[in-house]
């Protein structure tokens, strides 16, 4: 899968999380992007990323993500 396929999933996901046809997620995107992207929020999020792509973060890669592209690496060093 490409970087860019995983973006166009990631949008997928995101903009089902938070209900909104309009975001568009790019390497830089942060939860400070995001109107609704909480703490409560991220944890659905970080649930429905790892079903549509069939991956497993554990907690050290999910507090240690800074951005959607560090998100992305992670998910491509799992689905290598």
């Amino acid at each position: 899968m490409t970087r860019e396929q995983v973006f166009e999933k990631l949008n997928e996901v995101f903009r089902d999380v938070f209900d909104d046809e309009s975001i568009s997620v790019e390497e830089s995107t942060t939860s400070n992007d995001i109107e609704d992207w909480d703490s409560l929020e991220h944890i659905n999020l970080i649930a429905a990323v790892e079903q549509e792509f069939g991956v497993k973060f554990n907690m050290g890669q999910v507090v240690s993500m800074k951005n959607v592209g560090e998100m992305a690496e992670i998910i491509m060093s799992q689905l290598g």
